[in-house]
């Protein structure tokens, strides 16, 4: 672990976002083409390339894949184009060649951070996928990072680009709905059993398996799928919280005009409904109280009922308010929804619709603009932003992780005083009930309560809980010292 104050560990240097005129690596001309190397392929690494290559100035030269067949296709694209492109397993490789002036990562969240830094330790620039990291302390260490080395680093918080939501937000906080009471994500989105197996399983023989594992603790592999599953495993991923949580979370902190950590998180969740290799809750709420008003996530993977059970889970999912994924900001004259990443819509507070804002920009786009200018102001998701969204999921998480089973009833006295987290976890009880789980009886882990001390960034007496604000890595993958 690095050492500064422990303020520093959980929100970075907090340093100034002007950057020097050019940066210590700078190119001749920030204006000539920006060559880029995209940092896993499959999933949202295919949109990072297309992404890319059709902003004008701007060429992907390398792909980097522990996967050899992924990367594999992904080159022959290129090839069949007429494209030269250059290939590595390993992304130290590529951080290695100078016509490489910044990279795009979209690998396994446990990834995130370090190859952040050590893309900013190299020069690069970087993009990096939301969650930005898999927790808090490496969070903090790349915003260190992006800040030393002088780096433009934009967080793939997509949303932040989003004209309409930004004119919605603006709108909201000149107060035209009225004081607002409660900012509501939602991630009611299916979730099927990834599936329980009796032994190890083989890793692809395309698949170098240590670089995959890279920090993360190098355990058999098991689970049938390797790929995309690693979401609902702690070692590697941080459940739906930071897969979809984290852009609600993003806008609902947005929302608040909060650009810090709450002052206190507690969690009710659990994986239930069946039985699997998955670790990550598939039904959750996480509740983070902020000065203005709470903000709560809610994550259900299951859906409507044991009928919809059986049938198509998309079209037999719950919503709040007609909304599913999203987020509902609650004030005293309405509501300011946001149901996707480009629009906002005010309704009063008798539900009826009163504004619309929509329209939205590149965030690829964005980040090209920033690194041209090369001000970090620029950029509409700056990596320390980026960074406390992340860690409001790791905090919702570290609350679950230290929970115990209780019964429904002794959950919704503990959250009573908590205002939004008890009318929640009633809804929460009732949806899962009506998908045969007996909330009666201890089924959802009631999480530790966490008070984070505003002056030393550390949790109030929970050992327990700070040790989990950072890892043990392995060799070869330590973080950085970032003085």
């Amino acid at each position: 672990m690095t050492h500064g104050t422990r303020r520093e560990f959980l929100l970075g240097t907090g340093s100034t976002l002007a950057l020097a005129a050019a940066g210590p690596f700078a190119r001749s001309s920030w204006y000539d083409e920006l060559r880029i190397a995209c940092v896993g392929l499959r999933g949202r690494g295919g949109d990072h390339i297309e992404g890319f290559r059709r902003l004008p100035g701007v060429r992907v030269v390398a792909l980097v894949d522990v996967d050899r067949d992924v990367l594999g296709a992904a080159a022959k694209k290129f090839t069949d184009r007429g494209e030269a492109v250059a290939t590595y397993a390993d992304l130290r490789h590529a951080l290695e060649q100078k016509n490489i002036d910044a990279v795009s990562i979209a690998t396994p969240n446990h990834w995130h951070a370090l190859q952040g830094i050590w893309a900013c330790q190299a020069g690069k620039d970087v993009y990096v996928e939301k969650p930005v990291s898999h927790n808090v302390y490496e969070g903090a260490r790349l915003v260190a990072a992006a800040r030393k080395y002088q780096r433009i680093v934009q967080a793939g918080t997509q949303c932040r680009s989003s004209h309409g939501i930004a004119e919605g937000i603006a709108w909201l906080a000149a107060g035209n709905l009225g004081p607002i009471e409660l900012a509501r994500g939602l991630c009611y989105k299916p979730r099927r059993s990834i599936g329980k197996v009796a032994a190890e399983q083989a890793v692809a023989e395309s698949v170098d398996y240590d670089l995959w594992t890279g920090p993360a603790p190098k355990k058999p592999l098991r689970r049938k799928s390797l790929h995309y599953d690693w979401h609902w495993d702690f070692d590697t991923g941080n459940g739906d919280v930071g897969n979809q949580g984290i852009h609600q979370m993003d806008l609902a902190r947005w929302a608040l005009g909060e650009t810090g950590l709450p002052r206190r998180t507690i969690s009710v969740g659990g994986r239930l409904g069946y039985d699997d290799d998955g670790n990550t809750p598939n039904s959750q709420i996480v509740w983070h109280d902020y000065a203005k008003a709470p903000l709560v996530f809610e994550v259900r993977g299951l859906p409507r009922d044991t009928k919809a059970q059986g049938g198509d889970w998309n079209k037999g999912m719950d919503d709040f308010l007609g909304a599913r994924i999203g987020v509902i900001v609650h004030c005293k004259g309405g509501t300011l929804r946001i149901p996707d990443y480009t629009r906002a819509t005010a309704y009063d507070d008798k539900g009826k619709e009163i504004r619309r804002f929509a329209g939205a920009t590149d965030h690829y786009a964005n980040f090209v603009a920033a690194v041209r200018s090369r001000k970090v102001e620029d950029l509409r998701a700056d990596i320390e932003q980026g960074h406390v969204s992340s860690a409001l999921c790791h905090l919702g998480n570290i609350s679950h992780q230290l929970g115990v089973r209780q019964p429904q009833a002794a959950i919704e006295q503990a959250l009573g005083k908590h205002a939004g987290a008890a009318e929640a976890a009633t809804r929460l009880c009732a949806h899962l009930q009506n998908n045969g789980v007996d909330t009666t009886v201890a089924a959802l882990h009631l999480g530790a309560e966490l008070t984070l001390d505003a002056t030393t960034g550390a949790f109030v007496g929970n050992d327990a809980a700070n040790a989990l604000q950072t890892r043990d890595y392995r060799a070869g993958f330590t973080l950085p010292e970032i003085a």
